[in-house]
């Protein structure tokens, strides 16, 4: 029970209800006046999303692409997957009767388009398996998704079917009644395109396993672990084909969905790799009172065809480290994992960017006559310094509490603002810095600079940045 403008509505009605006559939208004063008996509830718009976002997730473990219709519906892309039950209709009976196990009610098609299926399954019988656009004929126009006013409309001329509907001249039926309804007409009989908003992205690297009774031991959960991955590593590899992402469910009987995934650094299919990957993540599962299906998508799936290794040394130490890389990865996180690149900057802290650990180098390169330290600071660190006049290298430096004194120097390399980076007016002399390599009477090497020129009423500040060794 709904209220639109101060009136009482039913916002839904139940198959009993219906029987009687009821309808949605009809006045809550008919409706009791109908069936005095009659039982209502306030409708609740948020619980009833919540509610279907819950079933759409529920519904992965028949399609990776499911898609909502809210209030009531929900589309699922089921190409190349109904295989996996033995056909669309053996497909749509399981989905229907899993449901019903479950006391949702439910009515189903199965057709070419969405619009044609969404027509069929409000409209038509409560299954159904349309291979073409003639099971829609005869359903009332209100199943193309019409607006009231258009319904309405059309209504009026006397046209109660898809059929009477499509029959008309095109020209004439675009003139009359304008572009929704043509849109409309074309999406239900396939002769045009309609996006949806899916959940997950659609996957057509996708395996899914059922068992005939729920499983729930860590013995189970690895078997099945290692049956679907290698499912779906057969057919990657049928294809020629390597994911760098793996996505592993565990479907429970209640309805919720335990998700594992892995990454690899290169794109792979082996089934031993893979499969060693999720075994140590099999701990964080709970299967609540069974699970009884598990599935398996692949993502950012690449060519990968086979090559003659002992010709190419660069991918054969690629690939000789993508395992450890692959470990250390699932196991730490992608965020820990990286290589430093150089980047085209004078400025040393940002010389660098990250990149996935094995990704293929850039031509640019680390210019030679320029060493930098090994480790780099993220913030320098401020030192006192002595030094003989202002714009010499340092005799002594302290750092950390610990006196250091200089053997050797080497500099200055004086490094200026990148200015292009901020609205700017005029260089600024206090933002250069004057960089030195020093080596102290141990043998260890540091990268100081010095802050801003040498001025005596504000004395430039020194910093160390960098260890080299």
């Amino acid at each position: 029970m709904a209220t639109e403008r101060g009136v009482r509505r039913l916002a839904a009605v139940d198959a009993g209800a219906a029987t009687l006559g009821l309808f949605v939208g009809q006045k809550a004063t008919d409706a009791v006046a109908l069936a005095p008996e009659l039982v209502v509830a306030d409708a609740d718009p948020e619980a009833d999303a919540q509610a279907l976002r819950a079933l759409a997730d529920w519904c992965a473990r028949f399609s990776p692409a499911v898609a909502m219709d809210p209030p009531d519906s929900l589309f699922l892309d089921v190409t190349g997957v109904d295989h996996l039950w033995g056909g669309e209709a053996a497909m749509m009976d399981d989905f229907v009767e899993r449901l019903a196990k479950g006391g949702l009610p439910v009515r189903a098609a199965v057709a070419g388009s969405p619009g044609a299926a969404w027509a069929l399954a409000h409209f038509g019988p409560d299954r159904t398996v349309a291979s073409d656009a003639e099971p829609l004929r005869p359903l009332p126009v209100a199943a193309l998704r019409l607006s009231p006013a258009d319904a309405a409309q059309i209504a009026r001329l006397g046209l109660r079917s898809i059929g009477a509907l499509a029959a008309l001249p095109r020209d004439q039926l675009g003139r009359r009644f304008g572009p929704d309804v043509m849109r409309r007409l074309d999406q239900a009989l396939g002769r045009g395109g309609e996006a949806l908003a899916f959940r997950r992205p659609p996957n057509p690297w996708f395996a899914r396993a059922a068992f005939a009774e729920p499983i729930s031991v860590p013995e189970d959960l690895a078997r099945a672990c290692g049956d679907i991955v290698e499912r779906l590593c057969a057919r990657l590899e049928a294809e020629g084909r390597g994911a760098r992402r793996f996505d592993l469910a565990f479907h429970r009987l209640d309805g919720a969905a335990e998700r594992l995934t892995v990454g690899l650094a290169l794109p792979g299919r082996d089934l031993a790799a893979v499969t060693r990957l999720f075994l140590p993540l099999l701990e964080r599962i709970d299967p609540g009172f069974g699970i009884d299906a598990v599935t398996l998508g692949a993502r950012e799936v690449e060519t990968r065809a086979l090559s003659q290794t002992d010709l190419h040394a660069e991918q054969v130490g690629r690939e000789s480290l993508a395992p450890l890389v692959d470990r250390l990865t699932n196991r730490l996180g992608e965020a820990a994992v990286w290589r430093a690149e150089a980047f085209p900057s004078h400025a040393p802290e940002r010389a660098t960017k990250r990149r996935p650990p094995l990704s293929p180098p850039t031509s640019v390169g680390w210019d030679a006559a320029r060493p930098r330290p090994l480790r780099l600071f993220r913030r320098p660190e401020p030192v006192e310094v002595v030094a003989p006049v202002p714009d010499d290298p340092p005799v002594l430096f302290r750092w950390r509490g610990t006196a250091h004194r200089v053997r050797r120097a080497e500099g200055p390399e004086r490094l200026g603002e990148e200015w292009w980076r901020r609205p700017f007016d005029r260089a600024d002399p206090q933002k250069a810095r004057d960089y030195y390599q020093v080596e102290d009477e141990t043998g260890a090497r540091f990268w100081l600079f010095r802050a801003g020129l040498y001025d005596a009423a504000n004395p430039p500040k020194w910093w160390l940045h960098g260890l080299f060794g």
